[in-house]
């Protein structure tokens, strides 16, 4: 690292767990390390949804939730409010039919994953500190969490606009209907 010129690279400012659940930004690093963070939570919820929609034999469904959650997480990495948003919205509707701990839990993480978004979004490098680090590609997980969105996200975003705001919107038509259904059968 000290022959690439990255041993000078300041180093997170905050813990894991304060980053987590109140981030904060106080330098170029910072940044980088809430959208590879809002990357892995994403990513956590796609593999986790897909598993139990798999679980419960609805592959179709499996393949779409992964897709609107990995891509969400794929635009949080490249610091998109919109796809923060639309993730964190998906999860609380599903959170709202079948509320638990874990849930609860996961949709403070995506609450707190939009909030070091929409931070992130609006930083505007003034000093040195400020700079962005440049984003690695000598591992797999440097791939993964580093190249991949940065080519994926301009190519998609579009699409991703458009598929996310109308799974939303039947998500949401579904929810209301449920909800309205579970009133009037007190």
């Amino acid at each position: 690292m000290e022959t690439l010129g990255l041993s000078d690279l300041p180093p997170a400012s905050e813990g894991r767990i304060r980053s987590l659940f109140w981030p904060s930004i106080r330098n170029g690093t910072d940044v980088d390390n809430l959208g590879s963070q809002g990357y892995w939570v994403c990513l956590f919820v796609a593999v986790i949804s897909f598993a139990f929609l798999i679980a419960l034999g609805q592959p179709i469904l499996a393949v779409a939730i992964f897709l609107f959650y990995y891509l969400g997480g794929v635009g949080v990495r490249e610091r998109s409010r919109y796809a923060a948003i639309v993730v964190f919205l998906m999860y609380l509707m599903d959170t709202l039919t079948a509320p638990g701990i874990v849930r609860i839990i996961v949709s403070a993480l995506l609450l707190s994953n939009l909030r070091a978004t929409w931070i992130a979004s609006r930083w505007k490098p003034e000093a040195e500190e400020a700079i962005l680090p440049p984003r690695l590609n000598e591992t797999l997980t440097d791939k993964l969490v580093d190249q991949v969105p940065a080519w994926l996200w301009p190519r998609l975003r579009i699409v991703y606009y458009l598929a996310s705001t109308g799974f939303l919107l039947l998500v949401g038509v579904g929810l209301l209907s449920f909800l309205f259904a579970a009133q009037f059968k007190r």
